[in-house]
């Protein structure tokens, strides 16, 4: 490399400090430098140190060993007794360290968002010529339409692995076949159809992919908060402005979480202390704290950053103990719907035990901020890792129970409808028979949204009471099935299976458990929709309360101002030139994403903020010296 100017100047004598010093800098080119990629080139820049800062760098010249950079600078130094180190640099390196680093603090510097459309013509598995590709029943060619986002640790993309595999119920899964796509040759910020084919056998996949930046995750001191600075803040409120949603549905909003001590933790180790560290998920996202050894009352004083995809998302916060051997040990948990977060409010968090109906030992001490705008109508994000589901006696009695609360709904609605018209009571009936004539003799179609709005309004007046005395006593019923839990994996996983002539047996429990487990899923579903409809009208997220009566309104006046054929007519013409208009499109319900974003019962007693006595709380107590 050839540099020419004041680099690496000594003097045997001192010189003034009082002088100032010109120092040019120029920049020639290199030769012959060290193949550092695995093409067989580099792609070199140097950077030049002085009183251990860098004072300035040259552009980057790729895939090229004999680079020209015919560039400098000139800089103003105070002493000639520094010497100035130059240092060439291969970009690749770099890329790599850094993603080492992103993957090492779990922090990603891009996401890559798949919409998986379609399988063509793939190898049939079973006996009956076809194939259950996940989780697409008897087909060869499966129609997906599902879409997900994937977190990408390195700068300069990576190498995506795509397999498909038949589902198969009782035993091992059979493997179809696979297909890599490296993520380095795609164009970031622009949406890529790529059919992909199966290396190891016939077919192919189809699905959309696209590159974006990351730029609000971190893990940083609470000297380091991008939301505390008052320019920064007012530019990121002004980024997710009242339009922001017309822009960019993928990135509704910022969230940032200050992670501040815990105290009085469960003991985990046989020393009576724990080695707790604490993780932070918001969906699919997940970051975590260092681990602060031997103490209960640790304190982490970090702040992290996410991304928001949808203001619904609830932020799980989970403290573990940490166990070199073995799997951590859990500690605690809160779940704290973004909605719920009062901005820069520091709060004690009553840990909660792993299924969230009741407190366990310790306070954990968090402060959050969330700047967003909305997205309500459009798929949630499913979280990619899930606990399997498992047969459980208390989860079925508990679902069964929530359906039959549903149904006995609709059961008391009929039989107070049914008494009306047989006359138990002349002042029921009457009055009933008074308001179907009115009704019936004046009734339009925009009555019917305006009627519901009235009953919403209705319930939020008089059902606040109501919703607290039912909430305690379905707090109370849940802690109560709690302690009676029995769980049919646990005991499976007590038995150790010696005897291969049992194995047609343990299949045929297999599949059995498989249609327990779907019994009480569907329960589960049948379930959470009916309690958000109630709670839609409870006003139990008053936003989306708000929301639904916004929509009334509006569908009350479209009703009254435009003849319902024409509503008709340009539903159905939407509906039929959908996939006209876009072939790919994953097909989504507004009204069920909605309900959605609407806690069930459950949910609402799992996000609950426990409350401690302050006399009781960990505070109080003479704290443990870290050991």
């Amino acid at each position: 490399m050839g540099a020419t100017g004041a680099s690496g100047v000594n003097s045997d004598r001192a010189l003034p400090s009082s002088e100032m010093y010109q120092l040019d800098i120029v920049l020639k080119r290199g030769h012959n430098l060290a193949i550092r990629d695995r093409g067989g080139t580099s792609d070199p820049y140097v950077k030049f140190k002085l009183c251990g800062k860098e004072v300035f760098r040259s552009k980057t010249i790729h895939k090229n060993l004999n680079p020209v950079w015919d560039e400098g600078t000139k800089l103003l130094v105070d002493s000639l007794q520094e010497p100035l180190y130059v240092k060439v640099t291969n970009m690749h390196q770099q890329s790599v360290r850094l993603a080492e680093l992103h993957r090492k603090h779990q922090l990603w510097r891009g996401i890559v968002s798949i919409s998986l459309i379609e399988g063509r013509d793939l190898c049939p598995m079973d006996p009956n010529g076809l194939s259950d590709p996940y989780t697409m029943p008897k087909t060869l060619c499966p129609q997906w339409r599902e879409q997900f986002d994937l977190h990408l640790y390195e700068e300069t993309g990576g190498v995506l692995e795509i397999a498909v595999w038949d589902k198969d119920t009782g035993r091992r899964d059979d493997f179809i076949g696979r297909c890599t796509l490296d993520l380095s040759t795609l164009a970031k910020e622009h949406t890529h159809r790529l059919e992909l084919a199966l290396e190891e056998s016939r077919g192919s996949v189809v699905l959309l992919l696209t590159l974006t930046a990351s730029s609000h995750v971190s893990i940083a001191d609470l000297s380091l908060t991008p939301l505390d600075d008052p320019i920064e803040r007012r530019e990121i409120m002004g980024r997710y402005g009242m339009f922001r949603p017309l822009s960019n549905l993928k990135d509704v909003g910022i969230v940032q979480v200050k992670v501040m001590r815990a105290e009085g933790l469960m003991a985990a180790d046989v020393t009576g202390k724990s080695d707790p560290f604490c993780v932070l998920e918001l969906n699919n996202d997940r970051l975590q704290t260092h681990t602060i050894y031997k103490n209960l009352n640790p304190e982490w004083n970090k702040v992290f950053t996410f991304n928001v995809k949808d203001i619904h998302s609830v932020l799980e916060v989970t403290v573990f103990d940490e166990d070199r051997d073995r799997s951590a040990d859990f500690l605690g948990k809160v779940a704290i719907p973004l909605l719920h977060i009062q901005n820069g409010e520091q709060k004690g968090y009553v840990l909660k035990n792993k299924e969230m109906t009741g407190p366990t030992k310790g306070l954990i001490y968090l402060e959050s901020d969330v700047i967003y705008s909305l997205r309500t109508i459009v798929p949630p994000e499913q979280k990619y890792i899930e606990e399997e589901p498992k047969v459980s006696k208390h989860v079925s009695v508990r679902n069964f129970n929530r359906v039959k609360r549903c149904i006995l709904f609709v059961i008391n609605i009929g039989t107070f409808i049914n008494s009306c018209f047989e006359w138990d009571s002349p002042q029921r009936s009457i009055s009933a028979f008074l308001f179907f004539v009115v009704v019936v003799w004046n009734f339009e179609l925009y009555m019917v949204p305006g009627a519901l709005l009235q009953g919403v309004c209705i319930l939020f007046e008089g059902n606040v009471c109501i919703m607290s005395l039912s909430s305690l006593s379905w707090q109370c019923g849940l802690q109560q099935a709690g302690e009676a839990t029995f769980e049919w994996e646990e005991e499976e996983e007590e038995k150790d299976d010696k005897d291969s002539e049992r194995k047609g047996f343990m299949d045929k429990l297999y599949a059995l458990q498989d249609v327990c487990v779907s019994v009480q899923s569907a329960l589960d579903d049948v379930a959470s929709y009916g309690e958000r409809i109630k709670n839609t009208f409870n006003w139990t997220v008053p936003f989306l309360s708000w929301l639904a009566i916004s929509v009334l309104c509006v569908a009350t006046v479209l009703l009254y101002l435009i003849p319902l054929r024409y509503l008709v007519l340009a539903w159905g013409v939407n509906k039929f030139t959908k996939k006209l208009r876009n072939p790919y499109l994953i097909e989504n319900n507004e009204v069920l994403d909605f309900l959605s974003r609407v806690p069930s019962d459950v949910q609402v007693m799992q996000y609950r903020e426990l409350k401690f006595d302050p006399g009781q709380s960990p505070s109080k107590r003479k704290k443990t010296n870290p050991g």
